[in-house]
């Protein structure tokens, strides 16, 4: 996918330097700070884990994957799609710069090559469907998501 950058961006890079402008890149390095490179460095760059038969984001106990397992109409399928999403709005959730769907469809295709790249180098053995679900409301910016299953699940009988 070609980089676009979103056009209020654009009007901003192109203020720098007495109205010269500046590379989106050159801009990173002006206004964000290397504790959000680090916090960034967790979104972009996951770390990916198996637990028991799942293959998930880090952070997850036998306990609350059992939680979920319990609901009714659960199946490893989403059990493991619930317990890897990611809302998209969330990396920012008190910005002081609203997300446009512009935004988020960016994040939405690099995480999700991001996420089809890392799985299939360090999990070969366990291909993956990765999601970047697009709601329907293309205004809802909540509903922006990126997930990911093994392709190991049957589909679900309730989707």
């Amino acid at each position: 996918m070609p980089f676009k950058i979103p056009k209020h961006l654009a009007r901003e890079l192109a203020c720098w330097n007495n109205g010269s402008g500046i590379s989106l890149q050159e801009w990173v390095g002006c206004v964000g700070n290397f504790d959000l490179a680090v916090g960034y460095s967790t979104v972009f760059w996951p770390t990916f884990e198996v637990v028991g038969d799942y293959l998930l984001t880090d952070g997850w106990t036998e306990e609350a994957i059992k939680g979920f397992e319990k609901l009714s109409n659960s199946t490893p399928k989403s059990v493991e799609w619930v317990l890897n999403h990611l809302h998209l709005i969330d990396i920012h959730a008190s910005s002081d710069v609203e997300p446009t769907v512009e935004h988020l469809l960016r994040l939405g295709e690099t995480l999700k090559e991001i996420y089809s790249a890392k799985l299939n180098w360090q999990f070969p053995n366990r291909p993956c469907k990765v999601e970047f679900y697009i709601p329907e409301d293309a205004d809802d910016l909540v509903g922006y998501q990126i997930s990911f299953w093994q392709k190991k699940w049957p589909d679900d009988p309730n989707t």
